[in-house]
């Protein structure tokens, strides 16, 4: 798994994450950022912790896949020696 390509598929999803955490310290009443924002923040950036983390583990999943093909029946039949 490659770390520019979970990057490149995460980087919408990142944005949208800044995006959303600038908006929530932005609405926070005056004198009160960290208490009006922090929660809210805090769970978007949960959020996206867990989507780049089952991201990552599924690209890493791909790749092991994608380096071991399954067996089909032609395969099988042949590996065991078993000829038609």
């Amino acid at each position: 798994m490659s770390g520019d390509a979970l990057i490149e598929q995460m980087r919408e999803e990142c944005e949208r994450m800044i995006r959303d955490v600038a908006a929530a310290v932005n609405a926070a009443p005056e004198g009160c950022v960290i208490n009006g924002s922090e929660e809210q923040v805090r769970d978007r950036v949960g959020e996206f912790r867990q989507k780049v983390y089952q991201r990552a583990l599924q690209m890493r999943v791909d790749a092991a896949e994608a380096a071991f093909p399954p067996e089909g029946p032609a395969d099988s039949a042949s590996s065991a020696g078993q000829g038609p």
